[in-house]
């Protein structure tokens, strides 16, 4: 394993998790680590002490796949701590090519999953249709307003992880759905470590619990699940069209006016009613760009395989 290719994975599944609508899932299984991620969390249970007790720890941290793992985590939290304030502007100044940028990359996302579907079925067709109807309509639901109790900050760190791992869900988005972004976020940033702990805690409980109910759903029923997880990821395109026009606003940590509901739009509306250019001819290089990225990681991953 070579563990520096896996830090820069950390790092671009960090980058994506940035973005409320991308879930670094999708970046984990473009990338070709999904499984080994999943089984490798999988693993860390009451069991491992068993092994460190009989084995010691060397043993128990190989069966974990303890390097793996610090390399990939190491560089989702790299990533989030150098390219947050980079992709955040990048948010606010130049959002069409940077959603152009996603949109292809989950457009051939989708392709690449559906290449690993085994068999076609009218089976399959009914769980993509679920997955597509699933993500749509948590893209479009009206925010909850949860008080941030002790109960709701677990069960948000919980959701929020699980929504993580999964291809086409993103955690953030997910807090920002059950009104738990802000006071997340305003922990983060008053360092109130008694919301933190919590938060994490539910992070903790939810990964540990839905890899096992992840990895035992892509044993034994690969085929259906990764349809469905491509239905999801289709189900999310709306949410991260680049052409947009903004509904209702809210305020977030830092006291800033941002987005909440908004409307998507063709890119001649865009420019009628924003009266801003809709970049186009820059938006499809920013997709190709994306297209290609993801293609050349496969053919990468491909020949390194031979």
């Amino acid at each position: 394993m070579n563990y520096l290719t896996t830090f820069l994975k950390g790092m671009a599944m960090g980058a994506a998790d940035v973005v409320p609508g991308v879930s670094g899932g999708t970046i984990a299984f473009i990338t070709g680590i999904y499984d080994t991620l999943l089984e490798s969390i999988r693993r860390i249970n009451p069991s491992v002490l068993g092994i460190w007790k009989r084995d010691g720890f060397n043993a128990a941290f190989q069966h974990i796949n303890g390097f793996f793992l610090i390399a990939l985590f190491g560089g989702v939290l790299t990533s989030i701590a150098t390219l947050a304030k980079l992709i955040s502007w990048l948010l606010v100044t130049h959002p069409i090519p940077l959603w152009s940028f996603f949109f292809g990359l989950i457009l051939v996302s989708v392709f690449h999953m559906l290449k690993q579907i085994e068999q076609r079925s009218l089976s399959r067709l009914v769980f993509l249709l679920l997955g597509i109807g699933f993500a749509y309509s948590i893209t479009v639901l009206n925010p909850l307003q949860l008080e941030p109790t002790s109960i709701n900050v677990l069960l948000a760190g919980g959701i929020a992880i699980c929504a993580m791992i999964l291809p086409g869900i993103s955690g953030s988005f997910i807090l920002l759905l059950i009104g738990m972004y802000t006071p997340v976020l305003g922990a983060v940033k008053s360092f109130d470590m008694g919301i933190l702990a919590l938060f994490l805690s539910g992070c903790v409980i939810g990964l540990l619990t839905f890899s096992h109910v992840l990895s035992w759903l892509l044993k034994r029923f690969r085929d259906l699940t990764l349809v469905f997880l491509t239905g999801l990821m289709i189900g999310t395109l709306p949410k991260i069209w680049p052409w947009k026009e903004t509904i209702s606003w809210r305020t977030n940590s830092h006291g800033e006016q941002v987005p909440l509901i908004q409307h998507n739009l063709m890119p001649a509306d865009f420019e009628v009613i924003s009266a801003q250019p809709a970049q186009l001819g820059l938006a499809v290089v920013m997709m190709l760009c994306a297209i290609a990225l993801v293609l050349g990681l496969e053919k990468f991953a491909e020949n390194r395989d031979l």
